[in-house]
């Protein structure tokens, strides 16, 4: 059995300024605003919230497979992902047109400018994820073109495939009507503390409402870890300190796995958390969404460590046998 990714694949261009923004920026002259930044670094990173899921799932040998669009600039991006045992055959190059890509400018004092193209994402929702799902046991919706996204929901809803909601950073660009939608037929729901705050904002409802909105409700707050709604019982989940915090883009979607294989492993769901804490912390300690890797012993040795008393219960799951590589 295995996991359907519907969500965005991108480019993440990262460049690193010197010095800071606002020595750069007159306040009286915002209106007229013309600056150019001379950046000492530059890289092209893979990124996109369905791949750098996939990505994680593939470290941690759960089967997966990715429904999006992209462009005619994606064949290498496409031979990471296949050569980790990550099913790629639904992804779909849009001709002449180039993978989604987001510019971030980065200072000194960790200010942020970004620019993103969404490209071949804006044919995301030209897609169905109807004819691929056949073996699969658990779907994720997460951020890309809103109409992809009402329709993929819309479409698992009526195949009755069990499937994880994460509007994330698309909750700004979705109705309140297809949040909601979005919600009520979900088997987990995903986000950020900020996140949370802002589909509560946009859809009245109460966060009291938010956590009970589906079986499974997961709030992550960053360092200080998270907390997972089930059956009437919050279970707070620790975050694991990183040995270095290198870039913190993308741990989100390491959770995101990390969770899934648990759930998917039928563990309780407060040590399905604390896989997906470790597995976020992994991405933290190294640079950009998809720069870290680990083995399944490594994983297993350090979950040991901080999680004592949920090794026994993980153990089976950790030492499973290899993903079956493509050529």
């Amino acid at each position: 059995m295995s996991i359907l990714l519907s969500g965005s694949l991108a480019f993440d261009h990262i460049m690193v300024f010197p010095g800071h923004f606002e020595d750069h920026i007159l306040p009286d002259k915002i209106h007229i605003l013309n600056v150019s930044f001379l950046v000492d670094s530059l890289d092209r990173l893979r990124g996109g919230v369905a791949g750098n899921i996939a990505y994680n799932l593939a470290l941690l040998h759960e089967p997966c497979r990715i429904v999006a669009t992209v462009g005619e600039d994606f064949s290498t991006y496409r031979e990471v992902l296949g050569a980790m045992g990550i099913d790629v055959s639904p992804i779909s190059v849009v001709p002449g047109e180039l993978t989604a890509s987001a510019f971030i400018t980065t200072d000194r004092s960790d200010n942020q400018i970004t620019g993103f193209y969404p490209g071949a994402m804006r044919r995301a929702g030209d897609l169905s994820v109807t004819p691929h799902l056949s073996g699969i046991r658990m779907a994720v919706v997460s951020p890309t073109e809103p109409s992809a996204m009402a329709r993929h929901v819309r479409e698992l809803t009526a195949a009755r495939c069990p499937y994880m909601y994460d509007p994330g950073q698309q909750i700004i660009a979705l109705s309140p009507a297809a949040l909601i939608e979005g919600m009520d037929g979900a088997s987990i729901l995903v986000g950020n503390d900020y996140e949370f705050a802002m589909i509560a904002e946009k859809t009245g409802m109460s966060r009291d409402d938010l956590e009970r909105v589906c079986p499974i409700v997961a709030i992550t707050y960053g360092e200080l870890g998270s907390r997972i709604f089930c059956d009437g019982v919050a279970y707070h989940i620790p975050a694991v300190r990183p040995h270095e915090v290198v870039d913190p883009t993308g741990a989100g979607d390491g959770y995101r796995a990390g969770l899934l294989v648990g759930l998917g492993a039928g563990l309780p769901v407060n040590i399905a958390g604390q896989l997906g804490s470790l597995a976020a912390t992994y991405v933290v300690e190294s640079k950009g969404t998809q720069g870290h890797a680990y083995t399944l012993p490594e994983f297993a040795e350090r979950f040991a460590r901080e999680f004592p008393q949920s090794i026994d219960a993980v153990r089976d799951v950790l030492e499973r046998a290899p993903l079956v590589r493509s050529e």
